[in-house]
C-alpha cells in the first residue's frame, strides 16, 4: 500500500509517442505530422520490413521487427502502427513490458483464431494469451461474423470457457455451440447456445465500472483497431463494426482512471497493401473488401482526437 501511495504521489510523466511507419498510412497526416516535427512524436522508419510483416510474418521477420523496437519506458507509451494488417505486432509490444497487466482490446475482429503461420492479424490474442505477465484479454466491441459458427472456424474457446479471455461485443446473435459451460463475463452457454451479453443494449458506464472492478492486474495495456467504429469515424483494410467514436472515448478515459496504463497502441488506418505472397493475395481477397473506403480524411479527425485524448490521460 506504502508503494501504491508513494507511486500515486510522483509527478506524471508525459507519454511517449512513438509511430512505427510500416506503410506510409500516418506520418502525413498533420496531427501525426505536426507532432513529429515537432519532437513530441520519433517516427521509426520500418517500411523495409511493412510488406513481410503485413497480414502475417514468418518468425524470424517477427523477431527483425522486435529487435528493431525501443526499450521500454518508464512513462506510459503510445504506438501508431498504421493499418490493422498489422495489429499482430501489438504481442511485441505487450511482451516488451515485464509486470503483470491485463490487455483491453477493442476491434471489430476477436483475432482469437489458431493460424499458420502463428504471428497472424487474427491470431495474436492467443499470443498475448500465452505470456506468463498477462492476466487477461478483454475484448471490446465486436461485431464481425468471426463469432458466428466458431466452433467450426479454430477459435481458442478454452480461452473464452477459463474467463482468461472476455469477449463483449457490441451485437452478435446467439451462436451454437458444442458444449456447456459456466458462465462468465460477457456470455452464457447452455442448451447447445452461446448468448452473447451484446454491449448495444447495455448501460456503457455500467459495463465499464463492472470491467475495471474485476480486472485481474493493475496494470493495462489498451490496444485499439479503427476497424471497431463505425464507417462515419474510419475508414480501414477490414469490414467495420458499430461502436460509436464518443463511447470508445469515455472507455479510454474511464480506463485511466480505474488503472494504470503502461501503454496504449491504435492501428486501423487504410493503406494499398500489394501483397506478392500468394497465401496473402488469396486471404486478402477471402477475407477483405474488395474497394478501398472512400474517406480517408475520417482517420485524420478520429486520430487526432484519439491521440489527444490519450495524451491527456495516460
Amino acid at each position: 500500500m506504502a508503494a501504491e501511495r508513494r507511486a500515486s504521489l510522483a509527478p506524471k510523466r508525459a507519454p511517449v509517442l512513438t509511430v512505427l511507419d510500416l506503410d506510409g498510412s500516418q506520418p502525413g497526416q498533420p496531427p501525426i505530422r505536426d507532432r513529429i516535427e515537432t519532437g513530441a512524436a520519433v517516427r521509426l522508419d520500418l517500411r523495409d520490413m511493412g510488406r513481410k510483416l503485413r497480414l502475417w510474418a514468418w518468425d524470424c521477420d517477427y523477431a527483425a521487427f522486435a529487435r528493431r523496437l525501443p526499450a521500454p519506458t518508464a512513462a506510459p507509451e503510445i504506438f501508431l502502427l498504421g493499418s490493422g494488417d498489422y495489429h499482430h505486432l501489438t504481442a511485441a509490444l505487450i511482451e516488451r513490458r515485464a509486470e503483470p497487466l491485463t490487455v483491453i482490446h477493442f476491434d471489430n475482429h476477436p483475432d482469437w483464431a489458431w493460424t499458420y503461420p502463428r504471428r497472424h492479424c487474427g491470431s495474436w490474442v492467443n499470443a498475448a494469451l500465452k505470456m506468463p505477465h498477462v492476466g487477461r484479454v478483454v475484448t471490446i466491441g465486436c461485431c464481425s461474423n468471426d463469432l458466428a459458427k466458431f466452433d467450426r472456424n479454430g477459435q481458442n474457446l478454452a480461452a473464452l470457457r477459463s474467463g482468461r479471455l472476455e469477449m463483449h461485443p457490441w451485437y452478435r446473435m446467439p451462436t451454437a455451440i458444442d458444449q456447456d459451460s459456466a458462465p462468465v463475463p460477457g456470455h452464457t452457454i447452455a442448451h447447445g447456445e452461446l448468448a452473447w451479453t451484446n454491449l448495444a443494449g447495455e448501460d456503457w458506464t455500467g459495463f465499464l465500472a463492472g470491467l475495471i472492478a474485476r480486472l485481474p492486474t493493475d496494470a493495462i495495456w489498451i490496444t485499439i483497431d479503427k476497424d471497431v467504429l463505425a464507417r462515419e469515424d474510419a475508414a480501414t483494410n477490414w469490414d467495420q463494426g458499430a461502436l460509436p467514436l464518443h463511447l470508445l472515448e469515455q472507455a479510454i478515459a474511464t480506463l485511466s482512471r480505474g488503472r494504470r496504463v503502461l501503454g496504449a497502441d491504435l492501428c486501423g488506418d487504410y493503406s494499398r497493401a500489394g501483397y506478392r505472397h500468394p497465401m496473402k493475395i488469396a486471404e486478402a481477397w477471402l477475407d477483405q473488401p474488395r474497394r478501398a473506403p472512400g474517406n480517408l480524411a475520417l482517420n485524420e479527425r478520429t486520430n487526432a482526437r484519439l491521440l489527444a485524448l490519450l495524451e491527456d490521460v495516460l
